[in-house]
């Protein structure tokens, strides 16, 4: 395989996430919302959602929408899936968190 990258799967899924974004006409948060029942429907692991954490902070989402998702898929896709999800958000928020101290450690 050629590639001028070092990390072509990242890159291939940015392209592809921009390309959805560019042709979707929802509103970003509303977006945002749509792939977090997504990938809590298709029992999605943790660093799936980290991928989403900084957009839906700057759509200005809350953690009561987020529970509103799942509350809302919950009849569809089932307790289990939706209490995984609800962990595997956890999880990907402490993540985000440790990845943002260590970025304000390097800087100070």
């Amino acid at each position: 395989m050629s590639t001028s990258s070092e990390t072509p799967v990242l890159d291939t899924l940015a392209a592809m996430t921009i390309d959805s974004i560019e042709r979707c006409g929802m509103t970003p948060d509303l977006l945002i919302l749509t792939r977090i029942a997504a990938l809590a429907a298709s029992d999605a692991p943790p660093i799936s959602y980290v991928a989403h954490i900084d957009p839906a902070l700057k759509t200005g989402l809350t953690a009561d929408q987020l529970q509103d998702v799942l509350v809302a898929i919950a009849p569809i896709v089932g307790t289990a899936r939706v209490m995984t999800a609800a962990g595997n958000i956890a999880t990907a928020l402490g993540v985000a968190i440790a990845v943002a101290d260590t970025e304000i450690e390097s800087q100070g």
